[in-house]
């Protein structure tokens, strides 16, 4: 996870290339799993590089759109709401600091390998967003 500035497509082209080139160099394939926000594109990482490297990134990933109001979009911003809450209670002074206290609970996070207990199960989601799942009639 890394702090910055904005959020631009070159930021984001920037973090894939650090997950496909320093968190994975051996890895032939990477599944990345996102959500649908615009800067998360892959013609991003060609306006972020030459053509060339571009596409030596995009033939490394496979990625994964997470649903709208999908579980794993959901897991995402909850694991974000711990984050907040256990890492940023406390006002910032500078962005070296929020980057350092980042690195240090996800590397907790990890090490302790915490996961979310997720209890909305699929008969719920089907009564709950029954507009989106398709009538069967028998």
């Amino acid at each position: 996870m890394a702090v910055t500035d904005r959020r631009t497509k070159c930021d984001w082209a920037e973090q894939v290339r650090t997950l496909l080139d320093v968190q994975y160099p051996r890895a032939d394939r990477v599944t990345l799993v996102m959500h649908n926000l615009n800067t998360h594109t892959l013609a991003s990482l060609y306006a972020a590089f030459e053509p060339s490297e571009a596409r030596r990134l995009i033939d490394r990933l496979e990625v994964v759109f997470t649903p709208k109001l999908g579980s794993w979009l959901n897991r995402a911003e909850i694991e974000l709401g711990v984050l907040s809450r256990q890492c940023m209670g406390d006002r910032l002074p500078d962005q070296a600091t929020l980057a350092a206290a980042v690195d240090r609970w996800q590397k907790d996070r990890n090490n302790s390998r915490a996961t979310i207990d997720w209890r909305f199960t699929t008969a719920e989601a089907r009564i709950k967003r029954r507009r989106l799942y398709p009538k069967i009639n028998e």
